[in-house]
């Protein structure tokens, strides 16, 4: 260690009390963080890139500072998807340390790396005062059913007006309207689970109508509209 003359010269001041950095809640417990080691918890980050076109959310289970679980989920940007591919790889066994120093080459996933390292350093998680934290796969729990990313997708103009496109419970077919041409419902497909059932050997047709469903007044709607084509 060099110190400059001014340093040297300079006579010695007895440190006073030393408590260590205030505790935070890691999974039922206090803890004093002094190393990465010392971190755990479940937790979830956002992020977008620099042209604000896409965004990322990403979900880490840590365990004594290393990464054992990475859900990745992104939306808005078609070569984002291939970075979450890689990110998904990469995030498991290394340390939180690691993680936030790694290229994600994704903008939106490197700053929703950034947003998470935060929240899990200073005791923000989901599982702070959970014994022992959430297990190995929590964050599937996140997913709808079929293990498909919630999404929700609406469009809309002065001119034409709404148009919902997908919701939670799935792919919207047909938005029903009233006879002032308000929306009063909507028809969707679970995509997830549509898939899922013809992957176990269910006919598509048999699929289709299982997983279809309604939402609000549709049933006794007096229009009818496609979305996408209408």
């Amino acid at each position: 260690m060099i110190y400059s003359h001014e340093v040297e010269q300079m006579c010695k001041v007895a440190k006073g009390p030393h408590h260590g950095p205030a505790p935070i809640p890691e999974e039922g417990k206090w803890v004093q963080a002094y190393e990465i080691k010392d971190i755990s918890g479940f937790s979830h980050g956002v992020g977008r890139c620099a042209p604000q076109q896409g965004a990322c959310k990403l979900s880490l289970n840590i365990k004594n500072g290393i990464v054992e679980e990475a859900l990745v989920e992104t939306i808005g940007c078609s070569g984002m998807t291939h970075s979450a591919a890689m990110a998904a790889e990469i995030l498991p066994g290394k340390t939180l340390l690691e993680c936030l120093n790694t290229d994600l080459v994704c903008d939106a996933i490197n700053v929703a790396m950034r947003e998470i390292f935060l929240q899990l350093v200073y005791g923000r998680s989901q599982s702070a005062f959970s014994d022992d934290g959430l297990v190995i796969g929590a964050s599937l729990e996140d997913l709808g059913k079929g293990l498909r990313s919630q999404i929700g997708t609406m469009f809309s103009t002065r001119e034409k007006g709404v148009r919902y496109m997908e919701m939670t419970e799935g792919y919207v077919t047909r938005m029903a309207l009233d006879n002032d041409d308000q929306v009063i419902g909507y028809e969707f497909i679970k995509l997830g689970k549509f898939l899922e059932d013809i992957r176990h050997g269910m006919s598509p047709d048999e699929a289709l109508d299982k997983n279809k469903g309604t939402y609000g007044r549709f049933a006794n709607a007096p229009k009818y509209i496609d979305p996408r084509e209408e």
